[in-house]
């Protein structure tokens, strides 16, 4: 496949073909014991459209080379496509230039960046952190690191019973000590899509930077980081159709060349002497070594791929399966739904009276039903609500009812094993 296999504007309409569109995707034809796969676990990791899956083959089999430097043909056009590939992510957040998209390996090492590269300059004995109940564990670990080595403090925005954040909470927070905030945009365990505009307005007005994970955001709303304002955001490919190992931080220019260099090494430098490394200009100086040159392409045609269908599109079907499936969810005695967020992306967390979320995702999959089972890698929202763990269903663009269906055949089947 050459081109995109859509023929569709980015401009939100009603008459997508969105059966068309799950063909795309060749793994969603495999059988699990006999049964098809119903693959709600898209959360954790999407699935691939052919599309780029034959663009990552064409890199691997024509283009192939090490970028940069070299003047032979293939590191010239290896070297043109990932640029390229930047360029994509630039345009799909609306940055403002190229150079404040640095690829990483994904939004963890995002994270882990910004706080070597930003927090671990800037950030003193008892200044502050904020960040919130609902963050990835990705976003808490690196901060404490941070804070254990500087003596510094981190404060926690609370949420409700609804799983959304307390927002005059957040502001109460806020006080001279504050040097940084880390906030999720879409909680990974719950779903619950974070007001972070005026998140980020607020702590503007201390002049304090702000930390967008991404990584649940970017796969389902149009992201523009210019009308957020966000200093920093970050997320993967692997959530938004490309390939795993891959993922970008934005940062605004400015915060940007003031930071250290995280990693040290190749191409982040423009010399090198025994007495000095003086380091490359922005976004080099953050990409040390050989990059995830194939992943990056593979990104960007992802990009592509999903820039063809619209993003706002996407969000509107999606929205259509998280109403239906929590109407279907809700119908069953003993099933309570973890997180009931006004604003929320296409998850469901829940539990089922008596049974453990390991065994629903054991039984689950004897039927070709793919769920998350566990803490989500959230425990401080397992912790807000008083469970161990929840079974999480995630749902994607290429998913459709017949498989929502599926899912609360399989809960129902649960029930009879177990109860």
């Amino acid at each position: 496949m050459n081109s995109v296999n859509v023929s569709l504007k980015s401009e939100i309409t009603s008459d997508v073909d969105w059966g068309r569109i799950r063909s795309d995707f060749p793994i969603l034809d495999l059988k699990i014991d006999g049964k098809p796969l119903a693959y709600l676990d898209n959360a954790a990791s999407s699935q691939m459209p052919q599309f780029v899956i034959d663009r990552l083959v064409r890199y691997q089999t024509k283009q192939h080379a090490n970028i940069n430097r070299a003047v032979h043909y293939l590191s010239e056009v290896a070297t043109q496509e990932y640029h390229d590939a930047r360029c994509k992510l630039q345009q799909f957040i609306n940055a403002h230039e190229d150079r404040e998209v640095i690829f990483t390996s994904g939004t963890t090492d995002s994270i882990n960046l910004v706080m070597q590269g930003y927090g671990r300059k800037f950030i003193k004995a008892n200044d502050e952190i904020i960040l919130t109940t609902l963050e990835h564990h990705s976003n808490i670990v690196p901060w404490q690191m941070l804070a254990n080595e500087k003596g510094a403090r981190i404060r926690v925005v609370p949420i409700n019973d609804n799983g959304e954040l307390e927002i005059g909470e957040y502001e109460k927070l806020f006080n001279e000590r504050t040097k940084f905030v880390g906030l999720i945009h879409v909680s990974n365990a719950l779903g619950t899509i974070n007001p972070i505009k005026r998140m980020i307005d607020f702590a503007h007005r201390y002049d304090v930077p702000v930390l967008i994970d991404g990584a649940q955001g970017a796969p389902h709303m149009s992201i523009d980081v210019q009308a957020l304002d966000c200093d920093f955001y970050a997320f993967s490919a692997h959530k938004l159709c490309g390939p795993t190992g891959v993922g970008i931080l934005y940062g605004k220019a400015a915060l940007l060349e003031s930071m250290q260099p995280y990693k040290g090494g190749g191409d982040m430098i423009a010399s090198v002497t025994f007495e000095e490394t003086i380091y490359n200009t922005i976004p080099h100086k953050f990409e040390a070594g050989t990059p995830p040159i194939a992943a990056a392409i593979g990104f960007g045609a992802a990009i592509d791929y999903l820039t063809a269908i619209g993003l706002e599109n996407i969000g509107a079907y999606e929205s259509t399966l998280l109403d239906y499936a929590t109407d279907c969810l809700v119908q069953i005695p003993g099933v309570k739904i973890i997180g009931t967020a006004k604003e929320k992306t296409a998850v469901i967390s829940f539990t089922v009276d008596g049974v453990h979320p390991h065994d629903i995702g054991t039984i689950l999959n004897q039927d070709g039903i793919a769920v998350r089972t566990g803490h989500h890698c959230a425990q401080p929202v397992m912790q807000r609500f008083n469970v161990p763990a929840t079974s999480r269903a995630s749902f994607a663009f290429y998913n459709n009812k017949t498989e929502v269906d599926a899912l609360v055949a399989g809960i129902k089947t649960v029930q009879k094993v177990f109860l």
